[in-house]
């Protein structure tokens, strides 16, 4: 006869599956802030509830139903997190002013350090660059969130329908219809599930280093060769965006702080699988933080930047408030 499982029992084999839990809680829920709070409640339920588990699935799979239910049930009450592409068309004049609605829940990007990006878990499949991408979770928070559940554990974890079944509380029916209603909406997206990440190329590296040049020389004329026809620039809580390079540029000009060169300071980070910068604004001797820029490539050009604004986004990247200038030289 075996011995009861034992918290202690729990502790040490739950913890390595954390940061894929945070994955998984921020495909639902679009915040990495929402995600750690529930992954610490998922942990909690489990916990309590460990003496009580059977083993009839794993315990990863144990741990992915409790978190599902967890993120379905905060789902209740919080509205969707989306990004301005997904409120309207784009603004047609980048010099008008700016118009901020911190009101809105708006979609925040994840450090690939949280999300277990790029390491070589035998689960890394459910923490895939692919399955992070910004394009991919605005597209999610789009869905109900029971659509959402379902094409997260069927098309990225890769379950059965009988266990997603059970995992949401119907029947292996409805899985298979609500399954086939998210597919169809999220195949208007760009990205799909099925569309493959490459690393960057050697000149989509090269343009990396003169997108951080262009703006630490504020150079502005030069990023427009540096965008797609049709790129997009969205910066939430501000609920305008802008399509085109030459309105990137304008928008650059008119309506970023910066008016000379050395007024910017781009640190490379990572995010959603993608190449970042962390943005510092010069103040006097010190660098202070300003934004975090996710950039999507399309080919061999930009075809999108995400700008986000969200002051506690620094401390999650673990990044410092003020970049000191000796530390820039």
């Amino acid at each position: 006869m075996t011995d009861k499982p034992t918290n202690e029992d729990f502790l040490r084999l739950a913890d390595p599956m954390r940061r894929e839990l945070l994955a998984h809680c921020y495909r639902m829920m679009g915040s990495v802030h929402d995600a750690e709070d529930l992954v610490q409640e998922t942990y909690l339920r489990a916990w309590r509830g460990y003496e009580n588990f059977e083993g009839r699935s794993s315990l990863r799979t144990w741990l992915y139903r409790i978190a599902t239910t967890t993120c379905l049930t905060a789902l209740d009450n919080r509205a969707k997190r989306p990004l301005p592409t997904g409120l309207g068309a784009p603004s047609l004049d980048a010099s008008a002013p700016l118009v901020q609605d911190n009101e809105v829940p708006w979609l925040e990007p994840v450090p690939d350090a949280l999300a277990g990006v790029g390491g070589d878990d035998p689960a890394s499949i459910v923490t895939s660059r692919e399955s992070i991408r910004l394009a991919l979770i605005a597209a999610l928070q789009h869905l109900p969130p029971r659509q959402r559940a379902v094409l997260i554990l069927r098309d990225v974890l890769k379950w059965r329908a009988a266990e997603v079944a059970e995992a949401v509380g119907t029947s292996v029916a409805a899985v298979n219809s609500i399954l086939q209603r998210a597919r169809a909406q999220l195949s208007e997206a760009s990205p799909s599930l099925d569309d493959p990440v490459e690393p960057l190329t050697q000149e989509q590296r090269a343009l990396l280093d003169r997108y951080v040049a262009a703006f630490e020389s504020y150079d502005v004329d030069s990023l427009v060769d540096l965008f797609t026809k049709d790129a997009v620039w969205e910066m939430p809580p501000f609920v305008g965006w802008y399509q085109g390079p030459e309105t990137i540029a304008e928008l650059t000009r008119t309506q970023c702080p910066a008016e000379k060169p050395g007024d910017l300071k781009l640190v490379p980070i990572a995010a959603n699988g993608q190449p970042a910068f962390a943005l510092y604004f010069r103040r006097g001797d010190v660098y202070e933080q300003f934004a975090i820029a996710v950039l999507t490539f399309s080919g061999e050009r930009i075809g999108h930047v995400g700008m986000f604004f969200e002051e506690g986004l620094f401390e999650t990247f673990g990044l410092p408030s003020k970049w000191e200038g000796s530390e820039t030289k």
